[in-house]
């Protein structure tokens, strides 16, 4: 089963899925204009342009010597002496530092309060797949996530896509890990926070049987960040589970909130999750194994409707009429005349339905795997 999970997983990742794209910009074809012939010029050799190496890599390049040298100069020569005062370097500084640490150091507004809760939901696809949108990692979603997964066991659905689009970011790896643990074998070690300031790390391993033991994919996105891409990410590295979506955001660390005088709060990570052979996702985030990119309105949209109406209609295309044997014998036109009778009841026609591009993905993924390991639906 779990070559099957790769192999249909490298099928997919191949196969890139239709989907809606902007239209790019049409230009209207013009007329070619009527020219005079003549002796044609021989065209000079092109000069090719040389591509100037990005600036981080040249300064990273400089010994510390030069690096201190090249700073005094531009103070001493630059024509503009006030630009580099220190103030301004402070600020460069600064500027660089977060920029080079990505996500492991912001500026921010002071906190204003707790984001709102993100709700759980649960479903069974087809009546095969199990599909779980965990929300908020919350203790109470964690009772709910326990009883879905018995309702997904009593009803033998071997199949589980982990939504974790809709979880906001968090750093409370103790629940991360009780939900890893429901997914994964006993006695895996599953990831450790490492804090380099102590020497120590605070070690997770699962302690339980799991709650469920089938094909288990993961959905994620640049957002997914903290506690839920730990949770994808040890679920691909301890069940060989699968992640499809886009690159999390790379903030599987601890954090600490420093404010400053002036009412900004400095972010900074003090401890990084590791995972099992030290593998980490800090800072450049988990790369998922069937990228499939989603534009961020639609995203919401599509996040929104499947917790209203569940997400069925969002993964499965509704039938509609269609051309046949039977029509084009009879010399008749499904389509077209549901068209026309839709006009003549003064019906308006409908827009493109919306579907989750990232989830039609996984159920593909899913189906693959059941059909290569025998257990086609």
């Amino acid at each position: 089963m779990k070559t099957a999970l790769r192999v249909a997983a490298l099928f997919l990742a191949m196969v890139p899925l239709a989907q809606a794209q902007p239209d790019a910009p049409r230009s209207t074809p013009q007329p070619s204009p009527v020219v005079a012939q003549s002796t044609p010029t021989p065209s000079p050799t092109p000069v090719k342009a040389i591509k100037p190496p990005a600036l981080r890599s040249v300064i990273d390049a400089l010994s510390d010597s030069d690096a201190r040298q090249a700073l005094e100069l531009l103070r001493s020569t630059y024509v503009r002496s006030t630009g580099l005062d220190e103030a301004a370097l402070n600020r460069a500084t600064l500027q660089g530092l977060l920029e080079r640490l990505g996500g492991g150091a912001a500026l921010r507004p002071a906190s204003t309060g707790p984001e709102a809760d993100s709700p759980f939901r649960s479903e069974i696809l087809d009546e095969q797949i199990g599909y779980v949108r965990f929300g908020s990692l919350t203790q109470g979603h964690l009772a709910e996530f326990d009883a879905a997964l018995g309702n997904f066991k009593a009803k033998k659905i071997e199949a589980l896509i982990l939504d974790l689009r809709a979880t906001p970011p968090n750093s409370d790896f103790e629940l991360a890990a009780e939900v890893v643990k429901r997914l994964t074998p006993k006695g895996k070690m599953l990831f450790a926070v490492h804090r380099p300031s102590v020497k120590q790390e605070r070690m997770y391993t699962s302690d339980r049987d799991p709650a469920f033991q089938g094909v288990t994919v993961s959905l994620v996105h640049r957002e997914t960040a903290g506690a839920p891409e730990v949770i994808a990410a040890v679920l691909r590295a301890v069940d060989h589970s699968l992640a499809v979506g886009q690159r999390t955001s790379g903030q599987a660390a601890e954090f600490v909130e420093l404010p400053l005088r002036g009412g900004k709060v400095l972010r900074v990570a003090v401890a990084e999750v590791k995972l099992p052979q030290n593998f980490s996702v800090f800072p450049d985030g988990l790369p998922p194994d069937v990228p499939v990119e989603f534009y961020a309105r639609e995203e919401e949209e599509v996040l929104k409707i499947g917790l209203e109406k569940g997400v069925g209609g969002l993964v499965y295309e509704t039938e509609r009429a269609r051309m046949n044997e039977a029509a084009l014998v009879a010399g008749t036109n499904p389509e077209i005349d549901a068209e026309e009778a839709a006009q003549k009841d003064g019906d308006e026609q409908e827009e493109a339905p919306l579907y989750d591009t990232v989830l039609q993905r996984a159920v593909d993924l899913v189906t693959t795997i059941r059909i290569i390991g025998g257990k086609a639906p």
